[in-house]
This record gives C-alpha cells, sequence and structure tokens, in this order.
C-alpha cells in the first residue's frame, strides 16, 4: 500500500549538482527514519545518509561536508542534496524508509524506492 516515489537522479558533470527526492504515500504508517543507500556495479550497497523524523542526521564519512540530507515529515519526504559530485559517487540510489503502525510499536516495516542512477562523468 504505502511506496517511495524517487526523483532527481540523472547525468552530471564532475563538480556538479543534484538533488535526490523520495515522497512516500499510499499509508499513514509512522515513518521515524529515512534514508538514501546506493549501489556501484560490481560494490555492496552501502548506505549514504539517513535521517529520523526528529532531525538527527548521519552520513558516511566520503560524502561529509558534500551532501546534505533533510526532510519535510508533514509530506513523509526525505531529500538528498549532492554538490561537489566525483565520479566515485556513480551509482543507483535507492530511497528507503522505516516505519510502524503508530509511534513507539515493535514491529517495523521497511520499504525501498525503485532506485534512480546518479552518474558523474565528463
Amino acid at each position: 500500500q504505502r511506496q517511495l516515489v524517487e526523483s532527481g537522479g540523472g547525468l552530471v558533470q564532475p563538480g556538479g549538482s543534484l538533488r535526490l527526492s523520495c515522497a512516500a504515500s499510499g499509508s499513514i504508517f509512522s515513518i521515524y527514519a529515512m534514508g538514501w543507500y546506493r549501489q556501484a556495479p560490481g560494490k555492496q550497497r552501502e548506505l549514504v545518509a539517513a535521517i529520523t523524523s526528529g532531525g538527527s542526521t548521519n552520513y558516511t564519512d566520503s560524502v561529509k561536508g558534500r551532501f546534505t540530507i533533510y526532510r519535510d515529515n508533514a509530506k513523509n519526504t526525505v531529500y538528498l542534496q549532492m554538490n561537489s559530485l566525483k565520479p566515485e559517487d556513480t551509482a543507483v540510489y535507492y530511497c528507503n524508509a522505516n516505519a510502524t503502525r503508530t509511534i513507539g510499536s515493535a514491529t517495523k516495516y521497511v520499504y525501498w524506492g525503485q532506485g534512480t542512477q546518479v552518474t558523474v562523468s565528463s
């Protein structure tokens, strides 16, 4: 019922910028954390950035100072602003959401977006 809709990927030159968006829709489940993962060909999927409903954030070291994650809780939407992009950032980026039926519930629900390609190349 709940879906994650991603947008914002594409082809960009080194040093350029992109902003990814991910909107959750389809249910009233309470989302307590959202984030972005990425997977490059031949590599394992890795966490890029995450944010809780309260605004706490985490970033992988390789993107600190370049990427910013932020959210609009009212719209259940998370954004990833990517600046100073490098070829090493090339990957499929996946939106992730973690939810419970109500705040504080023990049962967790995990959702994934379909993935959006980010290519950094000259």
